[in-house]
């Protein structure tokens, strides 16, 4: 006996709206009675945290991990028999269709629906179901469903299934279990264009240039302090990090981003850029009852040393703005191994984009000639509040009944003036007290301010970080198709690898 599934035309990755069909192929080698075969499709975000020995107590478990898994799509599918009534099927091979389409959100939310999935008993005594009352006992949030997540073994990992269970009369008779992964990228959010941008800047100043030494050079002539420039005002910039608000970056696409540099001072020098580096850094964070971790990882968009770009003319008058050529970054697409944000009940991934610019005033190597030393600087540039989309594009009818985002909110700028042109005393707006999170738990503080490295700046009205992502509403779900065009993503999801998680047992979450 062997089963397998084979799907029709299987893409590279299923999204929202998808028809997922298939049939299930069973060659037997002897006459078999078969009860019900069952078909699910089903989605899993799964997520493992230790704790400490003196707490297990705390949270009714025996081994050193407590672990939550949501079920956050379930579908049932019951391909044969179609009379309720077992029949005997002799050697040979055998095919059953299927066919099911991944609806938007995810199910585990809604508890109508998972109290539905209690009663699915009828099925087959022997046929296992979702237990809906550890769903009911966990904290949700209704979202988009998530993409598909691996790479963090015994801690987290999203993984989407077609599982077919052959049930077999009998009670010394096992029943027949096979499973096929994929993977699964979800379709976009509703993209909204404010036509302004968000941005950080950081301002610099070098030091005053000295001599490289007081003593005669090898040939017995000394330097002249006038002639080289030393006690002369000293370049003083400010760089700004710039990208359309909100600031959202696309799976497998370059970055729509502007490096601006402005002269703050009437310095006669020249200054150049010497290396940039643009990296994203992407959090997971992962979560058990009220347990928490975050993982970090880092993603180099591009990494270019030993650069010469002159900012502007040393003659600019103050306040002139220079446009690094953007030919360094244009061209370079993000990893297509980057996920799209989300946040799922235990799991959420978000991102930064992190900007190095390393700047000289006198190139590596002239000092020997001119007899000063050459002065560099290395400036972080880091936006926080990057959203990844994946580059699916949502039908037109589902986006114009999206449901809106949350209630914007305020958040802190750096200056006296911000992107919408309203000007407060101190140069700063308040930020809001922490609110609470969807699922009862207090948001994350807010982040301490530096006045040398200013926070993000950006337009007002800013959803704060802590706000669920809008989801479609599910009963368009059912008129329309999904997605035609689809980016390239390969993902890091082993779809069909073991699980990496640690077994569930019984008086966990």
């Amino acid at each position: 006996m062997s089963i397998r599934i084979a799907l029709d035309n299987p893409p590279e990755f299923y999204t929202n709206l998808d028809f997922i069909s298939g049939r299930v192929i069973v060659v037997l080698h002897r006459p078999e009675t078969i009860g019900n075969i069952i078909v699910k499709l089903e989605g899993e975000s799964r997520t493992a945290l230790s704790i400490q020995p003196e707490r297990r107590d705390d949270y009714n478990v025996r081994g050193n991990s407590i672990s939550e898994n949501h079920k956050i799509l379930y579908k049932v599918y019951q391909t044969f028999p179609n009379d309720g009534v077992a029949l005997l099927f002799q050697p040979g091979m055998h095919e059953f269709k299927f066919d099911f389409k991944i609806p938007l959100n995810n199910i585990c939310h809604d508890a109508r629906a998972i109290t539905a999935t209690m009663g699915m008993g009828g099925l087959g005594t022997s046929v296992r179901t979702m237990d809906g009352t550890k769903q009911l006992m966990l904290a949700h949030l209704k979202s988009t469903l998530p993409p598909s997540v691996t790479g963090f073994p015994q801690e987290a990992e999203i993984r989407y299934y077609i599982k077919v269970t052959i049930q077999r009369p009998g009670i010394f008779k096992d029943n027949w279990r096979y499973q096929l992964g994929f993977k699964f990228l979800p379709i976009e959010p509703p993209r909204l264009s404010s036509g302004r941008e968000a941005y950080v800047r950081r301002p610099f100043a070098f030091k005053p240039r000295t001599p490289l030494s007081g003593r005669r050079s090898f040939f017995g002539s000394k330097t002249t302090n006038a002639s080289n420039g030393v006690g002369q005002t000293p370049p003083c910039f400010e760089i700004a990090a710039k990208l359309p608000f909100p600031v959202i970056l696309t799976c497998n696409e370059p970055i729509s981003l502007r490096l601006v540099a402005k002269k703050l001072a009437a310095a006669q020098e020249q200054v150049h850029l010497t290396a940039l580096e643009i990296a994203l850094i992407g959090y997971t964070h992962v979560r058990v009852a009220n347990l928490e971790k975050i993982e970090q990882s880092r993603w180099i968009v591009l990494s270019a040393p030993n650069l010469s770009i002159a900012l502007g003319s040393a003659d600019d008058p103050v306040d002139t703005e220079f446009d690094i050529p953007n030919t360094l970054w244009a061209a370079q697409r993000l990893p297509n191994t980057v996920a799209p944000s989300f946040r799922a009940c235990n799991i959420t991934r978000r991102y930064e984009l992190e900007m190095r610019v390393s700047l000289a005033w006198g190139l590596p190597g002239a000092g020997k000639s001119s007899g000063l030393l050459p002065q560099t600087i290395a400036l972080p540039l880091t936006m926080s509040k990057v959203e990844i989309f994946s580059g699916i594009k949502p039908p037109a009818k589902l986006v114009q009944t999206a449901a809106t985002a949350p209630a914007p909110t305020t958040t802190t700028t750096s200056t006296g003036v911000n992107a919408s042109g309203h000007v407060n005393g101190n140069g700063a707006t308040p930020r809001p007290p922490p609110r609470p999170s969807p699922n009862g738990r207090p948001s994350l503080p807010p982040r301490p301010s530096n006045p040398l490295y200013p926070p993000q700046l950006g337009p007002d009205n800013v959803p704060a970080h802590d706000d669920a992502p809008p989801s479609y509403d599910e009963a368009m779900a059912e008129s329309l198709a999904g997605p035609v065009d689809r980016p390239a993503y390969s993902g890091v999801t082993a779809e069909n690898a073991p699980s990496t998680m640690p077994p569930e047992k019984s008086g966990q979450h």
